[in-house]
């Protein structure tokens, strides 16, 4: 089970990484084998289904995004915890609102990860 403080601890971390624009920094939360689905995907990528998988397929959609959108800046709002995911609730990009789900392997690593947005 995750805290809900273990849950705010990590929450800001990761946003602070993807504040910080640092490609290795943000991809160090992430497992080699890595899925992340977000509709961003399908927009910046024209991938159909919105899901990629594995860090080497992940990482140009990541560098991708961080190109297009210089200014990004994440804000959280909040962080609610669960037995092996937390869900991360934060202003996102162009004055969105997002709500991400992030599953955890056994040590601590995101192994998978599901974006909403209020819209798209």
């Amino acid at each position: 089970m995750i805290s809900t403080q273990q849950a705010v601890n990590f929450a800001q971390g990761w946003i602070d990484a993807w504040n910080s624009h640092d490609l290795e920094r943000i991809m160090a939360h992430y497992t080699d084998d890595f899925e992340m689905t977000t509709p961003l995907i399908i927009k910046l990528m024209n991938h159909p289904t919105g899901t990629i998988k594995g860090k080497e397929m992940v990482k140009p959609y990541l560098e991708k995004a961080l190109t297009l959108l210089p200014n990004l800046k994440f804000e959280l709002i909040e962080a609610m915890s669960s037995v092996d995911s937390i869900t991360v609730c934060y202003k996102a990009i162009l004055g969105k609102r997002a709500a991400e789900v992030l599953f955890f392997d056994s040590n601590g690593k995101i192994n998978k990860s599901i974006a909403h947005y209020n819209s798209v």
